[in-house]
């Protein structure tokens, strides 16, 4: 069985990345159907007998597999085109851990960086620049990105597809309040708004759309067509991140006998 790293900022972005991505590689394989995937992998977090690591626990990961012995190389502060920046320096303390990891646990295939952007692109470019230039270091480890423009609210707001009376009226009031589709334009929203003023902050206008329902949030991403969700996830990441789950993840050998 393939073992996949999952690293993330909370529990929900796990759930969404790892659920898209078995969906994703049910459509991609043609023999693969969905009751299987849990016999083919495993998702976790850097540490055993976890499923998932946070971006904020990696130094403290990092020094508790150093106390159980294990020999970690030092992070260097630059990198070939220069200094490492954003979550650079992270990355790259990650993909040594796993360096080391993979001696003694080869069944580790893959890893998933999930982040939000905030309003900072070089969060991207210093995940793209780390993946980059330690590919050749990880030769047998398929590095995949999922970056949310700007939280991972705007990808549950790309699968909203209102049902009932009541979800085709508030987003109806929504969209004349905004002067836009907020699931359809979901960039157009904030990550972060004052108290005073939250009518375009992302994560006020999908609670209002779902009313809290975390059950509701997740037919979001777990029933919704994926080519409805490429199709408005153009602009919000989620598209490059659907499509790197099928360039990258599917062709790990565990899911190529």
């Amino acid at each position: 069985m393939a073992e996949v790293i999952v690293i993330v900022e909370a529990r929900a972005d796990a759930e969404i990345a790892t659920k898209l991505a078995e969906r994703v590689l049910v459509e991609a394989i043609d023999w693969l159907e969905a009751d299987q995937v849990e016999y083919l992998l495993q998702w976790r977090g850097l540490e055993q007998n976890t499923d998932y690591s946070c971006w904020k626990d990696i130094s403290d990961i990092t020094q508790r597999c150093q106390a159980s012995g294990l020999r970690i190389p030092r992070t260097r502060g630059h990198s070939s085109s220069g200094p490492l920046r954003a979550d650079g320096p992270t990355t790259r303390k990650i993909l040594n851990l796993i360096r080391v990891l993979q001696k003694t646990q080869p069944e580790i295939k893959a890893l998933l960086l999930i982040r939000d952007l905030d309003n900072q692109p070089d969060r991207r470019h210093s995940l793209e620049q780390a993946r980059q230039e330690e590919a050749q270091r990880l030769p047998s480890l398929q590095i995949i990105l999922g970056t949310a423009d700007h939280k991972r609210e705007a990808w549950v707001l790309n699968g909203f597809l209102a049902e009932t009376k009541s979800e085709k009226q508030i987003l109806a009031e929504l969209k004349d309040k905004l002067g836009f589709d907020p699931c359809q334009e979901a960039p157009r929203l904030r990550s972060t708004a004052s108290q005073a003023d939250r009518t375009r902050d992302s994560k006020a206008v999908l609670d209002r759309l779902t009313q809290k329902n975390y059950p509701r949030e997740r037919q979001c991403w777990e029933e919704t067509d994926l080519d409805y969700l490429r199709l408005w996830g153009q602009k919000t990441g989620l598209r490059n991140y659907l499509l790197e789950i099928e360039q990258f993840l599917s062709k790990i050998p565990d899911l190529n006998p």
